[in-house]
């Protein structure tokens, strides 16, 4: 059997407490064990939509500090309006610090088109930049669109009304051959189920839980060598 101390501890920032179950659902199918600490703070995202993500890089870090104070092995930010402010804090923590839709956007860029499908304005930017960071030399053709409407649902607690939003938002899409769908917002993933297009549906919790699972693994391995 595989102790949670052999597994260790990630500490996940979030901006909405509904990504609290998901992940620890994640958690439990995919990586038994792992001890996952949530910190949810909305009004980190509301005041990077007021102001951007820089006005809340000074909260951000402090966050992160008492995450690791608390003894995390590495951090994931489930927000990515923020997951770049989090991201640059890996160097100065010492412990990794991870941004959810990195390895989603790695795997955008491996197609020749990508429509970002965002419920928040404030989302498509850091998204739309993440994903030409992880092009190669010859960039895809990136699309955006926001389900206008969608958000307000969600922050209404039409949990239902806000992915069926963002479902039927990809399903009436343009297609295209060689394109994928990138859904900008980890709470955007329950809608994937409720699609009928027949592209490629990227979301971000599955993979970013996976990338997170295998840094925490490597810091322990790495505190255990020295």
């Amino acid at each position: 059997m595989v102790t949670a101390a052999a597994v260790g501890t990630l500490a996940l920032l979030h901006t909405s407490p509904v990504h609290v179950p998901v992940f620890d659902g994640l958690r439990d199918r995919h990586h038994p064990g792992l001890v996952l600490r949530h910190l949810v703070d909305e009004e980190l995202l509301v005041r990077a939509r007021e102001a951007g993500p820089d006005a809340v890089a000074g909260a951000v870090a402090a966050a992160l500090a008492t995450a690791v104070a608390d003894g995390a092995d590495a951090v994931l930010c489930t927000c990515s309006t923020i997951g770049g402010v989090a991201e640059r804090r890996s160097g100065p923590l010492g412990v990794p610090v991870l941004r959810v839709d990195r390895p989603m956007a790695a795997e955008a860029a491996r197609f020749r088109r990508i429509v970002v499908v965002a419920a928040l304005r404030s989302t498509l930017e850091p998204t739309v930049a993440l994903i030409a960071e992880e092009s190669g030399p010859e960039p895809s053709v990136v699309s955006t669109a926001v389900v206008e409407g969608a958000w307000e649902r969600f922050e209404a607690g039409d949990r239902d009304g806000y992915l069926d939003a963002v479902a039927a938002a990809v399903d009436a899409a343009p297609h295209a051959d060689g394109s994928v769908v990138v859904l900008a917002q980890a709470s955007m993933a329950g809608a994937v189920e409720r699609m009928t297009t027949r592209r490629p549906v990227l979301a971000s919790p599955r993979p970013g839980l996976a990338a997170a699972a295998r840094a925490v693994a490597a810091a322990r391995a790495a505190t255990a060598g020295a």
